[in-house]
């Protein structure tokens, strides 16, 4: 068990870096300080939910694997789109197997099994999980540009083009008609 405990723990302080590392592709857009990866996955994860939810699915599957979609991420880094391009990154299912050798069997075969899924879309819950990352994109793209970053149109057209389900375009659609501090106008307002 301490060998179980100690491999877990190193995970436990690996995955804590998604807290610092930052999201590279704002970088190319002129967002001098982006938001991290671990911002980006936990957003993703309420969306994946939520859209799990409204689209018959198990909500709380859906956000277990937006927790895990990005954490191979600590060894192969946030490659943005362009670097893509001339890079070969090995398969997140592949570095997920290297990131929990020395975990216990239960704890690696949880995590594998989730990024697995989420990777091969073999369930409505890794669409919807999909659906939710891009979502989120297409959010925080939204709210750079109110803050004045011209440079984000792509990230924000990319993601509308590459959410699926019915409620995830439906809620993409309303993001992009709405201000992202709307909600707090409505809340003043007793809406």
């Amino acid at each position: 068990m301490d060998d179980e405990a100690t491999g877990l723990a190193g995970l436990l302080y690996e995955f804590g870096l998604l807290k610092r590392y930052k999201r590279t592709g704002w970088l190319v857009a002129g967002v001098r300080d982006p938001e991290s990866i671990a911002d980006h996955s936990f957003r993703a994860a309420v969306i994946a939910g939520m859209i799990a939810k409204l689209e018959g699915g198990n909500p709380e599957r859906a956000a277990f694997m937006s927790l895990f979609h990005d954490t191979q991420e600590t060894r192969i880094t946030d490659i943005p789109y362009i670097g893509k391009r001339y890079l070969k990154a090995a398969r997140n299912e592949d570095v997920t197997a290297d990131q929990v050798r020395g975990v216990s069997e239960e704890v690696a075969d949880m995590v594998a099994d989730a990024v697995g899924e989420y990777e091969e879309k073999a369930s409505l819950e890794a669409v919807c999980a999909r659906d939710a990352d891009k979502l989120d994109c297409l959010l925080q793209a939204v709210e750079y540009r109110e803050q004045g970053h011209q440079n984000v149109q792509g990230w924000i057209d990319s993601s509308l083009a590459a959410i699926t389900t019915p409620t995830g375009k439906r809620l993409a659609e309303e993001a992009l008609r709405t201000g992202t501090l709307e909600w707090v106008t409505r809340v003043l307002n007793g809406d």
